[in-house]
């Protein structure tokens, strides 16, 4: 019995393949899909074997993953000898709304409802129902397939974190509230800290920083968020890539007056042209702007200088939620490899007690999983790989019952 997990972006797909006893037997990512040039990479755990390789003409996820599904039972790089070996396929989805308050087994109203949701998480829903559909057409429709939604780790915030001062009206009818993302993210960084501090889950308290183009803050009490930065959709918080993050609300009709836009165009402003790449005007990609800010560009400094201020305040804000706070991780992309933010976070938050090994901390990136405070800190502070696909793996294996 094999799992097929996936992880589609905008111009992206990832994927592995897993066994039943929770091992990762292949790993591959395709990317610049849309582009002239898309470049699959492929790695299987079993042989060693690597492949990394451009494809022409990939210009949507149904060629990609036709192309992805040649590489997984290719002789040399693949893991598997026939597609069918896999068993089913669990994908990860950002937006579940209020339709769905767990893990679901893909069906026509589960497709429905993925697209209905795309007008509240644009830049992922899309992708993700892609991928699904791109399954579903070269697996076919008897292989079942789970939607991991990101949402479903906060269906039971407290009505006092996820609700907003609007009338009220508002969310009886339409759903408005805060919903929360990179919940399978969070989820999994909660259970492997307590692994790692060798305490129960239930005495824990933890803010997990998940930190990449797409970011958030999490406060997890006992296992259960009690408050997160995402709201509404995954434009709140503070600002990502292209995403500004909270900002006055009536800036949208000052915008939509002053540049005649509706309030379409100013919601893709904000979502796909605002954060690091607004402030800095390099690029949304946090290396560009460290190698810019290394060279002293007053305007990538700026960018730095707003996000890791912004992040603390988040964090500061949540230990006082928590009542005090056992441990504060750094995950995703920038926060597992990019450790000036986090020695310009936990500087900010010294007065607390909070101490960090400089050396050590320098040194965890690409993949190391270390704890980087000092034994004397109030506080711990660790780095831990993101694993979402681990996440989503045991998800879809409860979702089907196996």
């Amino acid at each position: 019995m094999k799992f097929l997990i996936i992880n589609s972006g905008s111009s992206s797909l990832k994927y592995q393949i897993f066994d039943l006893n929770e091992n990762c037997m292949l790993k591959g990512s395709c990317e610049k899909i849309g582009f002239d040039k898309s470049i699959i990479t492929q790695k299987n755990f079993i042989s060693g074997e690597k492949i990394s390789k451009e494809f022409e003409n990939i210009q949507n996820h149904e060629k990609a993953f036709s192309v992805i599904t040649s590489l997984l039972v290719d002789a040399r790089y693949g893991a598997i000898k026939n597609i069918n070996e896999i068993s089913s396929v669990g994908h990860r989805v950002v937006h579940g709304g209020a339709y769905f308050k767990e893990s679901s087994v893909v069906d026509d109203y589960t497709i429905e409802k993925i697209k209905d949701l795309i007008k509240l998480a644009p830049l992922h829903n899309e992708a993700n129902l892609h991928g699904i559909l791109a399954c579903r057409e070269i697996l076919g429709k008897d292989i079942p397939q789970v939607a991991v939604f990101d949402t479903c780790f906060y269906r039971n915030l407290p009505p006092k974190a996820y609700m907003y001062a609007i009338p009220y009206e508002y969310y009886e009818k339409y759903h408005i509230r805060k919903y929360g993302f990179h919940g399978t993210s969070h989820k999994y960084i909660n259970e492997k800290c307590s692994e790692i501090m060798n305490k129960d889950v239930k005495d824990l308290k933890l803010i997990s920083c998940h930190l990449g183009n797409g970011s958030s803050v999490t406060a997890i009490d006992g296992g259960k968020p009690v408050d997160t930065t995402m709201g509404f959709t995954p434009l709140d918080g503070f600002m990502m890539g292209t995403r500004c993050g909270s900002i006055d609300p009536a800036i949208v009709a000052y915008l939509s007056e002053k540049e005649s836009l509706s309030a379409f165009q100013v919601n893709q402003i904000l979502n796909e042209k605002s954060g690091l790449l607004g402030i800095s005007g390099i690029s949304s990609d946090d290396r560009a702007i460290m190698k810019s800010a290394d060279e002293g560009s007053e305007r990538a400094i700026l960018t730095h200088d707003m996000l890791t201020y912004q992040i603390t305040k988040y964090i500061g804000s949540y230990i006082a939620v928590l009542g005090g706070c056992d441990a504060i991780v750094f995950t995703g992309g920038i926060g597992e490899n990019q450790w000036k933010h986090r020695k310009n976070i936990c500087k900010y938050l010294s007065f607390m007690g909070i101490k960090i090994d400089e050396k050590l901390n320098e040194e965890t990136i690409l993949g190391k999983q270390n704890k980087i405070s000092l034994n004397s800190s109030e506080i711990d502070v660790y780095v831990i790989p993101a694993n979402e696909e681990l996440g989503i793996l045991k998800e879809t294996i409860r979702c089907l019952d196996l």
